[in-house]
């Protein structure tokens, strides 16, 4: 998406170029050190991004997909771990408002502090024996029926966004003798929650994605979504929040590939090697891979545009559809950046470069779910049957 269109994302329009300026240098610091990226966060919220997804109703923005994936992908242009912060706080807030598991004052208030002081939430769900819960299987996360509500004890894993969350929604099954799986949520600072800072990561090492340890914590009736049998799968689990996965984690990879492409375009522009006396952009063999990387770019803009304009007509694709999108958007990305990487040979894996963390970060794409094993079987079952 060109940096003109999008001054219109929200009523008041941020200063975009300015804006991404601001998240790449914050970015950079935050990479070399593994700290959390609090300032771009207060960026974001700043300019009512944090509320993009809150329904209107309730002072948010109401965005559908075709905007917020837009948003996001502008945002990992300046940097990839605040991005995916971002994209899981407009995902969450985006389910809470269609699904309606929680009791209607817990939605209200959970839209209205994203709009009052952009207070962060994200699902917590993946355990180290049970790895993510789509490929299935019961968490060891275990709520116990309490007087008031439920107790829950457990440990989570790569919880992105840990450091600056305001409400943790942590998938749990329950200790009755016939288990139960739900979303218990839980704010920051209760009793019994901690964070256990393990996060040391090849890519988006700014992302907070540390271990939460739950010790008994007090989980009280009105913020416990819906409870069901696990024959009927993950609470939420459709086409429409598929759509919202693969676009939305597409786009935040999308959006590194186009900072990546943007680097390389300046670089070749400026190089001027002494027994060339030209520009390295003048180069036919350049050129040749500058159009691999744009045709890679180009299809990815089209496929996210298409499953955000027909989810938000209320058509999504299949889920085994969306999986295939966010397959092919994080390969070509992936790709997108090799190759610019190959053309700026050693700049490009300099540490003084910001291609280096394009790259690292980029590789993340391929591990977010749907992996591709998962979404390629999907698919080729849904065409053998």
């Amino acid at each position: 998406m060109s940096l003109a269109r999008a001054a219109h994302l929200v009523p008041s329009g941020p200063n975009w170029p300015a804006l991404i300026a601001a998240l790449a240098e914050n970015g950079a610091r935050h990479d070399r050190d593994g700290s959390f990226p609090f300032d771009n966060l207060a960026l974001l919220r700043d300019e009512g991004l944090l509320a993009l997804t809150v329904p209107r109703s309730l002072g948010g923005q109401g965005a559908g997909l075709a905007l917020s994936a837009e948003a996001v992908g502008l945002v990992a242009q300046g940097c990839a771990s605040t991005a995916l912060v971002f994209a899981m706080q407009l995902i969450k807030q985006a389910a809470i408002a269609r699904h309606r598991l929680y009791p209607e004052a817990t939605r209200e208030r959970l839209g209205r502090e994203a709009v009052s002081r952009g207070a962060l939430l994200n699902a917590i769900r993946v355990e180290a024996e049970l790895g993510t819960p789509t490929r299935g299987g019961l968490p060891a996360t275990i709520a116990r029926r309490v007087p008031g509500g439920w107790r829950v004890s457990g440990r989570k894993i790569y919880s992105t966004g840990a450091p600056g969350l305001a409400w943790f929604e942590v998938l749990c099954r329950t200790d009755e003798e016939a288990p139960r799986l739900g979303n218990f949520l839980i704010p920051a600072g209760a009793p019994g929650l901690s964070i256990i800072e393990t996060w040391d990561h090849l890519g988006l090492r700014a992302s907070g994605s540390h271990d939460v340890l739950l010790e008994d914590v007090f989980v009280p009736s009105d913020l416990v979504g819906q409870l069901a049998a696990p024959s009927q799968g993950a609470p939420a689990r459709d086409d429409g929040q598929a759509a919202w996965n693969a676009a939305m984690i597409g786009s935040l990879y999308h959006g590194v590939a186009l900072a990546a492409r943007d680097w390389l375009r300046d670089f070749l522009h400026h190089r001027v090697p002494a027994n060339l006396g030209a520009a390295l952009s003048t180069l036919p063999r350049v050129q040749e891979v500058m159009g691999e990387i744009e045709a890679l770019l180009t299809v990815n803009r089209r496929l996210i545009q298409g499953v955000a304009a027909e989810n938000d007509a209320g058509v999504p694709p299949s889920s085994t559809e969306s999986g295939l999108l966010k397959v092919t958007v994080t390969r070509n990305a992936v790709e997108a950046v090799r190759l610019a990487t190959s053309l700026a040979s050693n700049h490009g894996l300099s540490r003084h470069n910001p291609l280096e963390r394009h790259w690292r970060d980029v590789q993340c794409g391929l591990i977010h779910v749907p992996q591709a094993d998962s979404a390629l079987q999907a698919a080729g079952r849904a065409a053998l049957a």
